[in-house]
Order: structure tokens, then sequence, then C-alpha cells
């Protein structure tokens, strides 16, 4: 009998604890749904700024080099070691600094002859030689050095003339980018209050600000010359010129508003 007793107790205890956590748990979701906030009710608009200038390049890179085909890989380096020293002091002697030039490429390649067997009908591939390309770059800030650069080069021995084109330096990207950042900003301010006056609001605040990438256009060569021109053919005085670069950049503006 006492056992009986004992036992009811002891469920009835259970009983009591699990409804007195049910209501602890009911207690604890009434009180998170009460101090969940609101949705936003904040009136916003997005606008998209832009800023563009007209820069004068500052820098002057050309990428030119020498190519050489021998019919073994030691020849052909040797061959364009010889020419290639011929060049870099052609272009050092026309005022450019060894700390403005570097390696842009440098390949061997073995240089393969196809043909057919008349008996067989497969094709086989014939070892004719190597050909080595050593490509350099000089990056300068003597604008008015192209024309040096360039004949000096050739008629040194170089007989790639890959590209010479202007751009900005990264200094002068920098500063650049920080007055038109504050521009773009400033046209997205514009262009909003453009578009609230007729709605009679305003802006209060910002909510966020994006910015884009810095956009600069490839500049475009003023001046190549193909693979495997005879560096000993008579050129005239090579006219190079700058011209000025359209750079631009955009931010993207959440502008948080209100009614006047």
């Amino acid at each position: 009998m006492n056992k009986t007793i004992g036992l009811a107790a002891i469920t009835g205890f259970v009983l009591i604890f699990a409804f007195a956590v049910s209501l602890i748990q009911i207690d604890n979701q009434a009180t998170a749904q009460e101090i969940t906030p609101f949705p936003s009710r904040e009136k916003v608009i997005s606008v998209t700024g832009t800023a563009t200038t007209s820069v004068e390049p500052d820098l002057l890179v050309v990428q030119f080099g020498v190519e050489t085909q021998e019919k073994t890989a030691k020849k052909a380096l040797e061959a364009n070691s010889n020419l290639m020293t011929n060049v870099v002091d052609a272009i050092t002697s026309a005022g450019i600094s060894a700390d403005d030039l570097s390696t842009s490429r440098f390949t061997i390649q073995p240089i393969y002859d196809s043909y057919q067997d008349k008996e067989t009908g497969r094709y086989t591939q014939e070892l004719k030689g190597y050909r080595v390309s050593n490509i350099v770059k000089v990056e300068t800030k003597n604008l008015d050095s192209a024309a040096d650069i360039i004949d000096g080069g050739v008629s040194a021995g170089a007989n790639r003339v890959d590209s010479v084109y202007f751009t900005l330096s990264p200094q002068k990207q920098l500063d650049v980018k920080d007055d038109l950042i504050s521009q773009a900003v400033k046209n997205a301010q514009s262009k909003a209050n453009k578009a609230l006056g007729p709605l009679n609001h305003k802006i209060i605040g910002v909510k966020a600000i994006s910015l884009s990438e810095f956009a600069i256009p490839y500049p475009s060569p003023v001046y190549a010359m193909d693979g495997f021109a005879r560096a000993e053919a008579s050129f005239a005085t090579t006219p190079v010129f700058s011209s000025d670069q359209d750079v631009s950049t955009t931010a993207n503006v959440i502008f948080l508003i209100g009614s006047n």
C-alpha cells in the first residue's frame, strides 16, 4: 500500500514539473515575440552617381624585344642574348634607367616541319630548330623618349615591337580616384534631390554607399611592328604622341528620405 502511494506521489511530481517547464517555455516564447522589432518602415532612395574626367597620362610603356631562330637551342639562346645586350645598351644610352626595364616574356619553342609520307599517307613532324623570344618592357615617365627607345632598339637588333602606349602611373591613379569618388557621391546626391523635389520629400540621412572600381580604359597601342621584322631595315624617326584619357568611377548611395 505504501509503495503504491509513493509511486503515485512521484508520478504527480513529474507531471507538475513537466507542466511548469511547459509554462516557462511558453512564457519565453511570448517574451521573444514581444521584443522582436517591427519590420523597418524607413523610406529610402537608391541612386548611382557618376564622375568622369580627362587626364593627361604620365607613364610611357614600350614592349619590344628580340626573336631568334637556330637549329639548336644553344645557338638560338646565344644569338638572342647577343642581340638583346645590344638592344639594352642602345636604350640605356638614350637615357633610360635600368630600373625602368623588366622582362615581360621569355620563351624557347621547338619549331617543327610537318609533311605527309607519300607511301603511308601518315603525317610526320621533323624538328627544324628552336625559336627564342625575349620581350622586355620599358616603363618611364619620360614621355618624349618613345621615338628614341623604338628607333634605338630596332637599330640595335630588336625585331619585335609589340606595343607602345601611354597610361597613368599608380600614384596618379590614386590621386584621380580620390577626387572622382567625391564627385560621384555629389552627383548621386544631386540626382536624389531632383527626384525627390516633385514628391515633396527630402534627404534626411545616408543608409549605405557602394563604390565601383576605378575605370581606366585599356590604352590603345600607338605603334606596333610585327615579329621578325628585319632589324636592319631603314626606319625614319618614329613619331609617337600621347593623348588625354577619360577615366571614370561610380558610387551607389542609398539615402534615407522623409517628407518635407
